[in-house]
């Protein structure tokens, strides 16, 4: 295991202390600009080497981008400079993609092509299609019951088979298991979705609890195609959609995104990001990655103005959501005791948003409408060494990363 030595770390807090002072030296208009984004990349630097410290071993970079009413600052805290990334740098930014989903079935509920309380058995308006098919593999336990709306919420009790164990899996989780046997298989969802059929797994009654599960996003990725190809009278993937409506040209706010579903579909545009992953003393970067079993709940892809712009103009009502829709994929957070809404998480001073985590890459993305601030955070990075415990480290520093950012601006940080 690679542990960063007294002398090296010492170098470094020095070069990027110079780095500050020679930024706080500047003057004219941008100085203050300046200032706040050397104190903003310092309190970043102290993250990612706090990180280092406990985890002991190296950080790549730690990444984040914060825009407010006035100003946008990009920062890229990095253990050597060639490991500095660009705010236009493609990363997989994972179960951030839930909120694309959610925002792409809104839009649908929005434009009346569905309404969220139907029963997925149900028939998508205007056809004589069911939103789901009628076929074994969807005969999961309490299909009956199940609305499109706790799809959303993680409340219908869909069994995860990305995450949890499946039976015959050898003790693993099904897509693990069969990346293991064909690392190029081309997933579907009626396969995913059929494991928790075949086995009749769920974790509760549908309304009565909540569990994240990547299968039930799955589902909501095929509800998604099913409706816009009975709306275009032709064959269209989750995919087609959200590149025709949700990011493509025609869209309020283009952004220029990916959400692969193909097994061969596995190489990012130039620039990218490839993820790192420690596990004991073995280390692997990972660049290229079949995402077929990620479809709908964590293909996507993008750069990190991009995920800001999204996020924010999304939670402003100023992309393809009308504000009382956003107010729909929000309310619930309000009203209940979860965290969790319709596609979004809630964390007190960051606002609304998601994580996600997937193939050595951590990031989240957040806007607060309580003071306007959205914040983007990126690292490149699994610890597996120690377990859950070091991978847990990671994951924690991307909020610690987001609220230090804040309290250096003079925002409300990390809640007490």
């Amino acid at each position: 295991m690679c542990r960063l030595s007294k002398s090296r770390a010492l170098l470094g807090f020095v070069l990027l202390f110079a780095a500050v002072l020679l930024i706080y030296s500047c003057s004219g208009s941008d100085s203050n600009s300046s200032s706040k984004q050397a104190r903003v990349l310092f309190a970043v630097n102290e993250v990612r080497g706090s990180l280092a410290a406990n985890l002991g071993n190296k950080v790549p970079s730690l990444n984040l981008i914060i825009q407010t009413v006035n100003e946008t600052i990009f920062v890229s805290a990095s253990d050597t400079p060639d490991q500095a990334i660009t705010e236009d740098a493609y990363f997989r930014f994972a179960s951030n993609t839930k909120n694309f989903t959610s925002t792409a079935i809104l839009k649908m509920h929005q434009d009346g092509w569905l309404d969220i309380k139907d029963r997925i058995v149900e028939i998508i308006p205007g056809s004589n299609l069911s939103y789901v098919p009628d076929t074994a593999d969807w005969d999961v336990p309490y299909k009956e019951e199940i609305t499109i709306e706790q799809l959303l919420q993680h409340s219908a009790g869909v069994y995860d088979v990305d995450n949890n164990v499946v039976p015959g899996c050898e003790g693993l989780t099904y897509t693990a298991y069969i990346i293991q046997k064909d690392p190029n298989h081309q997933f579907t969802a009626d396969e995913l979705v059929g494991q928790a059929a075949i086995n009749q797994l769920s974790y509760f009654l549908p309304g009565e609890g909540y569990h994240y599960s990547n299968t039930g996003y799955s589902m909501l990725g095929e509800i998604i195609s099913r409706v816009y190809s009975f709306r275009s009278d032709s064959p269209k993937t989750y995919t087609d959609y959200l590149n025709e409506n949700i990011t493509g040209g025609t869209s309020p706010v283009p952004l220029d995104m990916g959400f692969p579903y193909l097994a061969t579909d596995q190489i990012m545009p130039e620039p990218h990001v490839c993820g790192t992953v420690y596990a004991g003393s073995k280390t692997e970067v990972i660049c290229k990655t079949n995402m077929s079993a990620q479809v709908a709940e964590g293909n996507g892809f993008g750069t990190m103005r991009q995920v800001n712009r999204y996020i924010r103009s999304l939670m402003r009502g100023e992309n393809v959501l009308q504000k009382e829709t956003v107010h729909l994929m929000q309310q619930d957070v309000s009203e209940s005791n979860s965290s969790y809404a319709l596609g979004c998480e809630y964390r007190e001073n960051l606002g609304y948003g998601h994580n996600g985590a997937r193939v050595g890459n951590l990031s989240l993305m957040a806007y607060n409408p309580d003071n306007e601030v959205s914040v983007v955070v990126y690292l490149p990075l699994f610890d597996l060494s120690n377990g859950m415990e070091s991978f847990i480290l990671c994951y924690n520093s991307i909020y610690e990363a987001a609220y230090a950012a804040l309290e250096t601006l003079g925002y409300p940080g990390k809640p007490k």
